[in-house]
């Protein structure tokens, strides 16, 4: 991962792919890719995809997408009342 592209507003894309096997048509397989990516349009995913189905065998047939902010600004927290320092 580069912190220019998440600087960019890339997101961490992780999306399960299911396909067809080619000798067995009735079957399905699953596929896990992860990248850095562009929401909602997901270029670099759309295009992987377009590869897929250009070059591969296994027809596709579903892909469920999540994504997440790498950078975000930090996070304080208080802490618990439990903390007392006497």
């Amino acid at each position: 991962m580069t912190l220019g592209r998440q600087l960019k507003d890339y997101r961490l894309t992780t999306a399960e792919i299911l396909y067809r096997l080619p000798d067995h048509p009735g079957l399905l397989q699953s596929y896990i890719w992860q990248e850095l990516d562009l929401a909602p349009r997901y270029p670099v995913l759309r295009g992987f995809l377009d590869f897929w189905e250009r070059e591969l065998d296994g027809r596709l047939h579903s892909v469920r997408v999540a994504s997440a902010t790498v950078i975000g600004p930090a996070r304080w927290r208080r802490p618990g009342a439990w903390l007392h320092l006497h």
